[in-house]
C-alpha cells in the first residue's frame, strides 16, 4: 500500500464528528455513570442551634442514605472543648431509616455544645460537618473542629488527580483495542496505536494502586503519610471500595494478557494474512537453496491444483483470524464490563433510587464513553502519525461511534434525572452550575464540530492537479527511497559494514520524511487533524468537568440538606401571632376546678414569653400555691422542656425566655396545683412555627 493521503467519504466521518459531539456532550452526565447521591444529614436532636432546658441524653443524627461509621465518627465538646459523649456510638435506623445515635455524660453544665461528626457515604465519598446546640442558654465556646472537610486538602487532590488519570487509563485501554479489533486490525501493528492502548493500560493500574494506598487518609486524617498505614490499609480492604479496587487490580492482570495478545500473535496474523508471507515462506523453505523442486508444475491440471489449495489455504487463514478476532472481542468485552463494574459496585450507582437498575445501566454508560471517546482518540493517533488508513475503517467507526452515542443518550439521561432530581437545582447548586459549565463546553464542541464536517466534506474532493502531481512525486520518490535503501545494504554486504548501516539509517530518514510530507500533502487532512485535536482537547475538559461531578453532592441530596437547614424558616408562616388557648382542669379537692388561659408570644422557634392566668368557677383569678409547665416534641424526642414562671399578681404567673428549640407540633402540659394533695395536669397539641 503507497503512502498516500486517505480519501474518506464525507458522509459517516461527519456524522462521526458533529451528531455524536453534540450528544455526546449533553449526556455525558458523569464518566462513572454515577447516581443517587452523597449522604447527607438530613436531621438531628437537638437540632442546630438549639437551646434545650435540661442536657439530653444522647445526640441522634439522621442520614439519607447508608454511611459507615467509626467508633470516632461522632464527637460532642463542651464549652471547653472537652469530650462530652460517652463514646459509644448507635445504630438507631429502622424501617428504612438511617439514624446513629452517641450518649452523653450525666451532669453537664450549661452551655455551648458542638457536634461534630464524620462519615463515608455508601457511595464512598466521605462526608462531615458540625452543628452547635446549647443547654439552659448559649455561652462562648473554645471548641474548634475541622475547618477542612473531609476529602479535602493535599490528600483529596492527589485522590482526584489519581481518578481523573484512571477514568482517562480506562477510556483510552478499552476504546483503543475496540478501534483496532472492530474499525482497523492492521492497527494491531501500528506502533503508535499500541503506545496509545499499553499507556492506557499503565495509566488505569498506576491510578489503581494510588488510590488503594490513598483511600485511608482520603477517608479519615487527611495525613499523606497515612497511605502507608498498613491497619489503615487492612481496613480499606474490608471495605466495599478496597474490595472493588482489588478486583480492579485482578482484572488489570486479565487485560495485560488480552493486550499482549492483540498486539503480538494477533498483529502477526493480521499482517500475515494481509502480505500472504507465511505461505510463500513455507513454499520455499521446503527446497534447499539453489535446488529446484522435485516435481516441475508446468501442466494446467497441476496449476489448478495449487490454485485450490491456495485457496483453501486462504480460506483457513481467514478462518483463523475471524476466530481470534471473535475471541478477543468476546474475552475483550468480558473484561472491560468487568472493570467499568468496580466503579458501578462501589460508588453512586450501588445506592440510592433504582440501584438493580443503576448498576448496569452505570457499567453501558462507562463502555459506550470508552468506546466512542477512546475511539476518537486512536483516530487522531492515526490522522496524526499513520502513514495510510482505509476509509472502510473510519466508516465502521463511524457506526460504531453512533451507536455508542444512542446508548449514552439514554443511559445519561437517566442518570441525569437521577442525580439532579429538580430543575431548580441546575442554578441553586454546585452540582447543577458545574452541570451548566458542560452546557457551556458542549456549544464550544458544537463550533468545532462545525469546522470538522467542512473539512470532511472535502475529504472526499479529488485534489487539485498540480497538488496531485506533487503528491505522486513524492510518492514514487519514497518508493524510489525505499528500494535503493535495500539495494545499498545488499551491495555493501561485503564492505564497510558500519558505512553501510549510516547510509540505510540516511535513507530510512529520508523516506519518512517523505511519507509525512506525502501525508500531510492533503490540505482537508490537515484541517481535519486540527479540528479533531480541538475537539479532543475541549473533550479534556468536560472530562476534568466531569470527575469534579463524581466527587460534587449531586442536586436532589443537596436540595434534601438544603430542605433541613432552612426548615425552620419555611415553617415559620409570616403573619404567626402569639399563640393563646384555654384548658379547663379539675384538681379533684375543694376549689380544684376552673380554667387555664396561656399565651406564648411570638409563638416561634426561639425565645418567647409565656403568660399562664388560672381562674375559678367563678371567672376570678385563682390564686393556686404552684404553677408549671412543659413541652414534648415527641416526633423528634425532645423533651419534656421544663418551665416553671414566676407568680406575677394573684392567679397570673410568667416566665420569659421559654426556649423552643424547633418548629414542630408540640404538646404543652401545664400543672396546677390547688393544696398540698390536690393536683393536675392537662395537655394540648400546639403548633409553634
Amino acid at each position: 500500500m503507497t503512502a498516500t493521503a486517505p480519501r474518506f467519504g464525507h458522509a459517516p466521518l461527519m456524522r462521526l464528528l458533529l451528531v455524536t459531539t453534540v450528544l455526546f456532550g449533553t449526556v455525558f452526565t458523569v464518566l462513572s455513570g454515577t447516581a443517587s447521591a452523597h449522604a447527607a444529614l438530613t436531621g438531628s436532636s437537638p437540632e442546630d442551634g438549639a437551646v434545650v432546658a435540661t442536657a439530653p441524653k444522647d445526640i441522634t443524627l439522621t442520614f439519607s442514605e447508608q454511611v459507615a461509621m467509626g467508633d470516632d465518627s461522632i464527637r460532642v465538646l463542651d464549652p471547653d472543648s472537652k469530650r462530652a459523649d460517652a463514646g459509644k456510638i448507635r445504630d438507631l435506623g429502622a424501617g428504612g431509616t438511617v439514624r446513629y445515635g452517641i450518649g452523653l455524660r450525666p451532669g453537664l453544665p450549661d452551655g455551648t455544645y458542638t457536634v461534630a461528626w464524620q462519615a463515608v457515604s455508601a457511595d464512598s465519598h466521605p462526608v462531615s460537618g458540625a452543628f452547635t446546640f446549647s443547654i439552659g442558654a448559649p455561652s462562648k465556646t473554645t471548641a474548634t473542629v475541622p475547618t477542612e472537610e473531609v476529602g479535602g486538602g493535599l490528600v483529596g487532590t492527589l485522590y482526584g488527580a489519581a481518578r481523573y488519570v484512571s477514568y482517562a487509563g480506562f477510556i483510552l485501554l478499552v476504546g483503543g483495542a475496540a478501534f483496532v479489533l472492530a474499525c482497523w486490525q492492521r492497527g494491531a501493528s501500528v506502533r503508535p496505536l499500541q503506545r496509545l492502548v499499553v499507556q492506557g493500560w499503565l495509566a488505569l493500574t498506576a491510578a489503581t494502586l494510588v488510590l488503594l494506598l490513598l483511600r485511608n487518609p482520603y477517608t479519615g486524617s487527611g495525613k499523606l503519610g497515612d497511605a502507608f498505614d498498613l491497619d489503615g490499609l487492612q481496613d480499606v480492604l474490608a471495605t466495599k471500595t478496597g474490595a472493588a479496587l482489588v478486583s480492579r487490580l485482578l482484572l488489570l492482570g486479565a487485560a495485560a494478557l488480552f493486550v499482549a495478545v492483540l498486539f503480538g500473535a494477533y498483529a502477526k496474523k493480521v499482517v500475515a494474512d494481509e502480505s500472504g508471507q507465511p505461505d510463500g515462506e513455507q513454499r520455499n523453505s521446503a527446497q534447499p537453496d539453489g535446488e529446484k523442486p522435485d516435481v516441475e508444475l508446468s501442466e494446467p491440471s497441476e496449476l489448478s491444483d495449487l490454485s485450490e489449495q491456495d485457496g483453501r489455504r486462504e480460506s483457513e487463514a481467514r478462518k483463523e483470524r475471524k476466530d481470534l478476532t471473535f475471541g478477543l472481542s468476546l474475552g475483550g468485552t468480558v473484561v472491560a464490563a468487568g472493570i467499568a463494574g468496580t466503579w458501578a459496585l462501589a460508588e453512586h450507582a450501588s445506592t440510592g433510587i433504582q440501584p438493580g437498575v443503576a448498576m448496569p445501566v452505570d457499567v453501558l454508560h462507562l463502555l459506550a464513553v470508552a468506546v466512542w471517546l477512546g475511539g476518537l482518540t486512536a483516530l487522531l493517533v492515526a490522522l496524526y502519525q499513520a502513514p495510510s488508513m482505509e476509509s472502510a475503517a473510519v466508516r465502521r467507526f463511524s457506526r460504531i461511534a453512533f451507536l455508542s452515542v444512542v446508548v449514552l443518550a439514554a443511559t445519561g439521561l437517566y442518570q441525569s434525572w437521577r442525580q439532579v432530581g429538580s430543575w431548580s437545582a441546575l442554578w441553586e447548586t454546585t452540582y447543577g452550575q458545574l452541570l451548566l459549565v458542560k452546557v457551556g463546553l458542549v456549544a464550544v464542541l458544537v463550533g468545532i464540530a462545525w469546522f470538522s464536517r467542512r473539512w470532511t466534506g472535502r475529504l472526499g474532493e479529488p485534489a487539485e492537479t498540480g497538488e496531485e502531481g506533487e503528491v505522486g512525486e513524492e510518492a514514487a520518490a519514497g518508493t524510489r527511497s525505499g528500494s535503493e535503501t535495500a539495494t545499498v545494504t545488499a551491495v555493501v554486504d561485503d564492505g564497510d559494514s558500519r558505512r553501510a548501516t549510516q547510509l540505510a539509517r540516511q535513507k530510512a530518514a529520508l523516506a519518512t520524511a517523505r511519507q509525512k510530507r506525502i501525508r500531510d500533502a492533503d490540505p482537508a487532512r490537515t484541517g481535519l487533524r486540527r479540528s479533531v485535536l480541538a475537539e479532543a482537547g475541549v473533550a479534556v475538559v468536560l472530562l476534568a468537568v466531569t470527575t469534579v461531578l463524581t466527587s460534587t453532592e449531586p442536586g436532589r441530596t443537596a436540595e434534601q440538606e438544603a430542605g433541613r437547614t432552612g426548615s425552620a424558616v419555611a415553617q415559620a408562616p409570616a403573619d404567626q401571632g402569639p399563640i393563646s388557648m384555654s384548658m379547663p382542669f379539675d384538681t379533684g379537692g375543694p376549689k380544684g376546678k376552673g380554667t387555664i388561659r396561656l399565651t406564648l408570644d411570638p409563638g416561634h422557634s426561639g425565645g418567647n414569653v409565656m403568660h399562664i392566668y388560672v381562674d375559678g368557677t367563678d371567672g376570678q383569678p385563682l390564686d393556686a400555691p404552684e404553677v408549671k409547665a412543659a413541652f414534648t416534641l415527641d416526633a423528634e424526642r425532645i423533651g419534656p422542656l421544663p418551665i416553671v414562671p414566676d407568680r406575677f399578681a394573684p392567679g397570673h404567673w410568667s416566665a420569659d425566655g421559654v426556649q423552643i428549640p424547633m418548629p414542630g407540633d408540640w404538646r404543652l402540659q401545664v400543672t396546677v396545683r390547688t393544696s398540698d394533695i390536690d393536683q393536675t395536669t392537662v395537655d394540648k397539641n400546639v403548633k409553634i412555627g
